[in-house]
């Protein structure tokens, strides 16, 4: 009885969160639609020429059940959401004056897959050890691990972690890189999910328009995603360096619960970001790394997506003056914790 009262409580409050925030009170778009991962992406591990059937113990879209048996309550998750936003941001380490610094959003859409918590965590740990000090990051996940010490990823912390990010960076001189990783649609729209909290989902407009309220002047924005060719239209831009997992029509792989990065996820962040700090060449190197593996796999070429906008080219390549690369970061996949039992500071 109290699992349940909880979960009608914590949907209540979504909902009334939901309509007090400007701009989407009873947003009823298509580009906001709930979108089920089992029926919009294909999940391919490394070395597999089929897809991945839902895993016997269960994830979001098939069992309807990540939430922990303990722990933080849905209702004290959502409440706490706004300090722990503003608790990462707090922790971003100290800008370095006088050069270009760059600063990564992670965002981690499906809480039913550890694949997507071990990009975000990965990408924060590969930036900050190789990069150097004019390197940040913030993380937002979905995943029932980290509950009670990661924001969730969702809409409003992505607005609010953008804003915080805003008042920190420099504007003429920093530079945003947003990584997304999730379950993508053939309309263009982001899973986003923690099981049972009602999050809005995330088009490729919605991502653009969200941005575009910002004052970044230099932007780096990663979709690893099924189909998520399709952001890079409304993304495209002057300053904007936009880059795929897959084109438009077509599905990208290696996600799955069985799997612990994708293949564009290990392409371009493992394998060649820890080859070179361009990237630009990080992605030609890893196109043809995955084309190699798809071919290998017999599967239909996702065909990622690249789009240079004018000048990013050139205040990244400032950035890249201001540090020496250090040694490659090995990636290892975040431990699945056991069922936490720690409360949320309120």
């Amino acid at each position: 009885m109290r699992t349940i009262l909880t979960t009608l409580l914590a949907f209540a409050a979504g909902v009334l969160l939901m309509l007090l925030l400007p701009g989407r009170a009873g947003q009823t778009s298509s580009t906001n639609s709930p979108m089920p991962a089992t029926a919009t992406s294909t999940t391919i591990i490394s070395g597999s020429s089929s897809p991945d059937e839902p895993s016997s113990s269960g994830t979001a879209a098939d069992s309807g059940d990540d939430w922990p048996n303990s722990g933080p309550t849905p209702e004290q998750v959502i409440y706490a959401q706004p300090k722990m936003v503003r608790d990462a941001l707090a922790k971003l380490t100290p800008r370095v004056a006088g050069k270009p610094n760059l600063y990564l959003l992670a965002f981690a859409g499906d809480g039913g897959e550890d694949v997507f918590r071990n990009e975000a965590e990965y990408a924060a740990q590969l930036f900050a050890r190789r990069f150097g000090a004019t390197t940040h990051s913030v993380v937002l996940e979905n995943n029932p691990a980290t509950l009670a010490t990661r924001p969730l990823a969702s809409w409003s912390n992505l607005e609010a972690a953008l804003d915080g990010l805003d008042k920190a960076m420099q504007p003429d001189q920093d530079i945003l890189l947003l990584y997304v990783t999730s379950h993508g649609g053939e309309d263009h729209n982001l899973l986003v999910d923690m099981d049972p909290l009602p999050l809005d989902q995330i088009g490729a407009q919605d991502l653009a328009d969200i941005l575009a309220k910002r004052h970044f002047r230099w932007k780096v924005v990663v979709v690893n995603a099924c189909y998520s060719g399709g952001f890079v239209p409304p993304l495209h831009g002057t300053g904007t360096l936009v880059l795929t997992a897959a084109r438009t029509d077509r599905s990208s792989f290696g996600c799955g619960s069985d799997s612990d990065i994708t293949y564009f996820g290990r392409a371009w962040l493992v394998d060649a970001l820890n080859r070179t700090p361009d990237f630009v060449d990080a992605f030609k190197q890893a196109s043809g790394e995955i084309s190699q593996w798809e071919q290998q796999d017999k599967l239909t070429a996702s065909e990622p997506q690249i789009d240079i906008g004018i000048g990013i080219a050139d205040q990244l390549a400032l950035w890249r003056k201001g540090f020496t690369p250090g040694p490659a970061v090995a990636f290892k996949p975040t431990v699945p914790a056991p069922t936490s039992t720690t409360s949320i500071a309120q």
